[in-house]
């Protein structure tokens, strides 16, 4: 493996132990009672019981489902439509006061129409985690299509580069940056939304029905073992699902410039 990569690892697993190690110097010093606020112990007890008994894998792959397949629509809907606006002036200004009118409005405000429209179930979730995701992904291609210096356009084309040649090794590259930025940013609001609408749906599987119905029985472990799930699962996706692609792309290409260490 890579030395920085591996010093990464380390830095991120130092954050995580100096956190953890302060989290379990609250939770031992009596100020909050133990059922409002368990030991690291009692936490690490019931996610093991969760996995080995199943709960926690059937849950975590509901709330992964409704993610996942809200993220990619909002992916394949935002990413062509923010390259359109980027090109194109009239779809930019079609787009743009749509976009302005909705963004401020609450993902979590329509769960309540979605759900007199759709019912309950998986459909209102997905669309939640579409409206949270989508914006992000738009505006941050659209960004990054005017962002692309308009000298490599006109260096390119002098060179003899056709239309798709120019989308290709000139414009992808050079907004690169801008769109795995907005695939962070979609998923970070997916997860936000989609553990709202879980709440809001009454689903019956799913973290955020773990976290309401533990909340009803003051099961904080139960809680808190939901919540290291979906902290690990964001860990994991940003080391290596947008790292990775980060490194096959962007830093690949010299579009960004690294931190030094």
């Amino acid at each position: 493996m890579n030395p920085d990569r591996i010093r990464s690892w380390y830095r991120a697993a130092l954050t995580i132990i100096v956190l953890g190690a302060m989290y379990e110097a609250i939770a031992r010093s009596g100020y909050f009672p133990p059922v409002l606020m368990p030991t690291l112990e009692k936490i690490g007890s019931t996610l093991l019981t969760g996995l080995l008994d199943g709960s926690i894998l059937t849950h975590t792959a509901a709330t992964m489902y409704r993610v996942m397949f809200g993220l990619a629509l909002a992916i394949a809907a935002g990413l062509p439509l923010g390259i359109l606006m980027g090109r194109f002036k009239p779809v930019e200004n079609f787009v743009m006061p749509l976009a302005s009118a909705l963004m401020p409005i609450p993902s979590l405000a329509w769960v309540p129409v979605f759900i007199l429209w759709f019912g309950l179930g998986n459909t209102v979730a997905i669309l939640i985690v579409f409206y949270a995701a989508i914006f992000p992904m738009l505006l941050n291609v659209w960004s990054g299509v005017r962002a692309v210096n308009p000298i490599w356009l006109r260096a390119a084309g002098a060179m003899g580069a056709d239309e798709k040649a120019l989308f290709w090794k000139v414009m992808v590259p050079g907004c690169s940056p801008f769109i795995i930025t907005g695939m962070r940013q979609a998923f970070l609001r997916a997860w936000i939304a989609v553990i709202g609408a879980e709440f809001l749906a009454a689903s019956d599987f799913g973290l955020g029905w773990v976290i309401f119905d533990a909340k009803e029985f003051l099961n904080a472990d139960v809680m808190m073992a939901s919540l290291v799930v979906i902290g690990a699962i964001g860990f994991a996706f940003e080391r290596l699902v947008f790292g990775s692609i980060e490194r096959a792309t962007v830093q690949r290409w010299g579009m960004v410039r690294l931190a030094k260490t």
